[in-house]
């Protein structure tokens, strides 16, 4: 989705300045832009999507190669996803494992809501998903998966995760993320998102219809600490018109995972295993 990698490519336009971190941070939109092509790309693509020089293309996807991050499909004369990249996926997925108990939490909202469900948390200054629970019927939401961190202001979850910041982290957080206008229902307003973000707060529920995909639409609620904290949020998708349908037999389903979630945290926080 060329609406959510927006914001990455406003930051590194931002910070590009001459030398070796203009030259990583090129490189890693290069890895990205090939990231979300399932086809390839060729050289002369990928120069147009990054507005770079083909000569300074060239010089990226060689480098790209050489560490066995991308590899030049000769063939169809494209660029495709080296077979590195698939241990960095790897690597972020055991790091952002959860303990059993949340994932059979998870998986029980994806039974019961019969939907693709979501487990959504805070990792340092992000706001990160860390669990799916989907199915061929039920398929997540593209491109939502363990490690997506974009688009907070236009998901169910990272609504849920926005209302629970106080209001200078939630400055700071906006003013480094935007406010991308994903599809005509995005809330791309500062000040019409911060009162979304207030009823969010008081009716601990977060709703999104088409605003991060059309034709999608996704609930969540959160997961809270003893103290009252909110340290995760539960979310589900489902096509729109079935969404509104269902509306409150999937809301039950993320209330009672999220009750689920907080119980488990708790039993693997008791036998000292965090």
């Amino acid at each position: 989705m060329k609406g959510v990698q927006a914001p990455l490519d406003g930051v590194a336009r931002r910070n590009g300045s001459a030398g070796p971190l203009q030259s990583v941070g090129r490189a890693l939109r290069v890895l990205e832009v090939i990231a979300n092509s399932p086809d390839g790309l060729t050289a002369k693509q990928i120069a147009a999507e990054l507005d770079l020089a083909l000569p300074t293309t060239y010089h990226l996807l060689h480098a790209l190669i050489d560490a066995g991050h991308v590899v030049h499909l000769s063939d169809q004369h494209v660029y495709g996803l080296g077979y590195m990249a698939r241990y960095l996926g790897q690597a972020l997925t055991r790091q952002l494992a959860v303990p059993p108990g949340v994932a059979g939490a998870i998986r029980a909202v994806h039974q019961d809501a019969d939907a693709a469900a979501y487990y959504a948390v805070y990792r340092d200054t992000e706001v990160v998903i860390a669990h799916v629970e989907d199915s061929e019927r039920r398929p997540r939401a593209q491109p939502l998966d363990v490690g997506f961190h974009q688009a907070a202001h236009a998901t169910a979850f990272g609504k849920i995760m926005l209302s629970a910041m106080g209001p200078q982290r939630l400055a700071r957080y906006l003013d480094a993320a935007g406010l991308a206008a994903l599809t005509p229902a995005t809330i791309s307003d500062r000040g019409a998102l911060e009162d979304h973000l207030a009823h969010v707060r008081q009716s601990h529920l977060a709703l999104e219809i088409g605003e991060f995909q059309q034709g999608m639409s996704c609930m969540a609620v959160p997961v809270r600490e003893p103290a009252g904290g909110v340290v995760a949020s539960v979310a589900i998708s489902l096509p729109t018109d079935e969404f509104l349908s269902r509306r409150w037999e999937v809301e039950r389903a993320v209330r009672q995972g999220a009750t689920r979630v907080t119980r488990a945290l708790a039993v693997f926080q008791r036998n000292g295993q965090v």
